[in-house]
Parts: C-alpha cells; structure tokens; sequence
C-alpha cells in the first residue's frame, strides 16, 4: 500500500529534553483503512536486538511530543523498541477531515502500529505490548480484547472515553434524557457544519481559566496551557477537537469485552485523580491473575503525564519484561 507523504518536524520540537542514551528516528506507517500515522520511534544505545517493542499514545487530544513520547523514551532506556505516533486525523498523521476522533479506527490505529512493529528486524517476535495514557488507555484495553498479538498492555490515568461522553463527568448525566439532548445538539450541529462546508471547534482547554474552574480543569490548564506541556499540534493545547468529532463514542461503550482479555494488564492511576474511578471500574470488569492495579497515592490525572518522581517507569518495565520476555 502505498503511504501519504506527510510533513515532518525535522528538529526536536519535544515538550522533555532529548535524552542522548537514546537514539531516535521519525517513520511513517500506515492503518487498515489507509491513513499514514506519524510517529517517533526509540531505541536504546547500549543494548542489542532484537527488543521487545512497545506503542504508546496519548493523552486523548495529545500529540506524540508531550507525554507519550516522554513514556516512549524514557522506556527505551529499559530496553524496549518504543514507538510514541500520533492517531489518526491529529498530529503530524494523515486523516480528513482533522480533529476527528473514532473508536473504531483509533483502536485500529494501535493494531496498526503492532503490524509496523511485528516486521521491524530489531524487534523481537511475538514479543510486543502498547501503553495508553488517559482516553488512549480506555482504547489500548479494548485493542488489547480485539489483537492477540498484543501481549501486555499498560493503561496509565485511563479515561474511558465512551463512558464520558456518555455518561458525563462522574456519571453524572447518565439518563437517556441526557443523552437524548446530546444528540439533538450534535445532530443539529451536523447540519450546521453541512451548511457552513466546515466543521465547528470545541475549543481545547479553557484559556483563561475561570475563577471557579473545579480542579482538574485547572490541572489540565497547568499542562497544555503552560511552558510545562504547550504543544503547537496538540489540539487540548489549542483549538481542540471539532464539536462533531467524538460523537461516535455515544453509541459505542469500548469495554464491552474487557473481561475477556486474556494478556497481562497493568492499571496505573494517581489516587487523588478526578478520573480515578475510570481505573477502578475497568480493572475490576479484568479477569485473571496477570491483572494488576497500582494506585499512586497524592498523585493527579496529569501527574502521570510527565511528573517524573511520580511515573512508576520501574514498575511498567518490570511489567512488560515479565509478560514480553
């Protein structure tokens, strides 16, 4: 198949500094449904292949510069062939129209980087996992369900994102009233969208932050809207995602079959996070005895993101070296 040409940074344009024990290189692959994703990948310089190989997204509405790639590098200095990409329809992947959002295709987008890793020659076989950060850990466990080639899977500060858009914050618009006035607002949306040839932002993170901003709006702001994790393409740190672009996560609840997922998982999530209760729901739906969940405790949701003294990279290595081999 061949792949869209797209446009790549060609200097360090990462929210961490690079880190000179790991070499890094930009590559293209490309999904099921023909779209060319974007991605960084990382390998140790002291260690020889063929690596277990890890894909990391996330945080939903991220790029691959902040903390997935972060999670990417810092995990090539354990050993693994990491690749951090960028989903479909953001980022510096292809996908029209942009700022759009699928749990069909972005579970396929992680399914397609376990094709790009299966043929890589410095990756060892059958010896591949993925990590999900906040909306991408909701969708790295149901790729987990779905691909068989996944062997270990780690879902850090996991979002359910079928369940938020669903549900609310805290289930708290979980009626088929709430739903039923979502639909009308997207649907007249749709219309609206037709009519104007292009698609309404939501607008990303609230810029200025109200006063009376609950927490985890202002713990959001404090990283996509600050030095500390400001990204150009990253749609949270600016104009977010269309109003329209998840609408799809309504109808489609993405655990459906997670209990049936028969590799290793590991559920990380800071004790103190407003989207804790996403963690603990989901690790309990888990079955089997290579399930774990690891509470951080004082941690936030963004702690996770890149907070370094709080990220339990030990923890995951020893994980994946365990399940991968």
């Amino acid at each position: 198949m061949q792949e869209e040409k797209l446009a790549l940074a060609a200097e360090w344009d990462k929210t961490f500094p690079q880190d000179k024990q790991v070499a890094h290189k930009k590559v293209t692959f490309h999904n099921r449904y023909g779209i060319t994703l974007a991605a960084d990948v990382y390998t140790p310089k002291n260690v020889q292949g063929p690596l277990p190989a890890l894909a990391v997204c996330g945080p939903f509405g991220a790029v691959k510069e902040q903390a997935s790639g972060l999670y990417a590098q810092t995990m090539a200095l354990h050993g693994f062939y990491t690749m951090a990409f960028d989903p479909s329809f953001t980022g510096e992947s292809g996908g029209q129209p942009r700022c759009m959002a699928s749990p069909d295709i972005n579970t396929e987008d992680f399914q397609a980087a376990v094709d790009f890793l299966s043929v890589q020659p410095d990756v060892a076989p059958g010896q591949t996992g993925i990590i999900g950060i906040c909306g991408w850990g909701g969708l790295a466990l149901n790729a987990a369900a779905l691909d068989t080639r996944i062997k270990a899977t780690v879902a850090s500060t996991m979002y359910d994102m079928a369940r938020a858009t669903a549900k609310g914050y805290f289930d708290a618009e979980d009626s088929e009233a709430a739903r039923f006035e979502k639909r009308l607002a997207l649907n007249a949306q749709r219309t609206a969208d037709y009519k104007s040839g292009q698609y309404a932002r939501a607008g990303g993170v609230a810029d200025p932050l109200p006063a009376d901003a609950p927490f985890f709006v202002k713990d959001y702001y404090a990283y996509y809207k600050t030095p500390r994790g400001y990204h150009a393409r990253s749609l949270n740190s600016n104009g977010g995602w269309n109003v329209t672009g998840t609408m799809s996560f309504l109808n489609m609840p993405i655990l459906q079959y997670a209990g049936e997922i028969r590799s290793a998982v590991l559920v990380i999530h800071g004790e103190k996070a407003h989207s804790c209760y996403f963690s603990r729901d989901a690790f309990h739906a888990l079955k089997g005895s290579n399930k774990e969940l690891m509470l951080i405790p004082g941690a936030v949701h963004t702690d996770l993101y890149d907070n370094l003294n709080v990220i339990p990279f030990r923890k995951m290595a020893a994980f994946f070296h365990k399940y991968l081999g």
